[in-house]
């Protein structure tokens, strides 16, 4: 395998419920390389969307430690952290978390407006025409369709060139025609050099994954080779 582009090692992660700990990860350990495209499957409630958002930056694990192109994220402080995320690692939701009263245009370029970037026009028209989306840009999140929310939301996720991205459950709410589309779009970016962590329940994304892990209960149990 490649050198890491984003390592989860030996993470250990708890909830407190009416006074009770659950152990959400338990001793995880994760590495995914460039160009690699890896799934992780499982049962609601086993820890996969918390693995996701502990390797994104933004749930800090209680014991464990992540890395993202060799930098150890949760020993940066906040406010690096977040430009860190914004510059490296793209984000993918089931519930596209598009800005409302921003036009798609706009919402693709939203990484880039993180980093003091205002002149990425160019760039989001490319990413437009991509997606096919060119007629839409002027449109609200309320005006698309779900799997044009779903193509600015790659857009957005791609604006910053990441060199990973995270995505959780992206083809949920999407009819097959769409789920295709986002998953082949999944594989073109690892392909092209980028690292992927897809959680799904979509057990089409086997046949996209160069890697597809199972979770039980904060565990991973099984690995499948593409």
């Amino acid at each position: 395998m490649n050198e890491p582009v984003i390592s989860l090692f030996s993470i250990n992660k708890q909830y407190t419920r009416s006074a009770t700990a659950v152990t959400a990860l338990r001793d995880l350990t994760l590495p995914v390389a460039k160009g690699e495209f890896c799934a992780l499957e499982g049962p609601s409630g086993c820890g996969k969307t918390t693995a996701l958002l502990v390797a994104g930056g933004l749930l800090r694990p209680d014991s464990g430690t992540v890395t993202v192109g060799g930098k150890d994220l949760y020993a940066l402080d906040s406010g690096t952290r977040t430009r860190f995320r914004a510059r490296r690692i793209g984000f993918v939701f089931q519930q596209f978390h598009l800005v409302p009263y921003l036009s798609a245009l706009d919402n693709i370029r939203l990484p880039g407006f993180a980093l003091g970037d205002t002149n990425g026009g160019a760039r989001a028209q490319d990413l437009a025409r991509r997606f096919d989306l060119t007629d839409r840009l002027g449109h609200r999140p309320s005006e698309l369709s779900t799997g044009e929310r779903q193509r600015v939301a790659l857009a957005r996720a791609l604006f910053n060139a990441p060199d990973c991205i995270l995505a959780d459950e992206p083809t949920g709410n999407l009819d097959d025609n769409n789920a295709q589309a986002v998953l082949s779009s999944l594989r073109d970016f690892a392909s092209e050099g980028g690292a992927v962590l897809l959680v799904t329940h979509d057990a089409r994304a086997r046949s996209f994954a160069d890697r597809t892990m199972r979770m039980e209960r904060g565990e991973l149990k099984v690995e499948q080779r593409g």
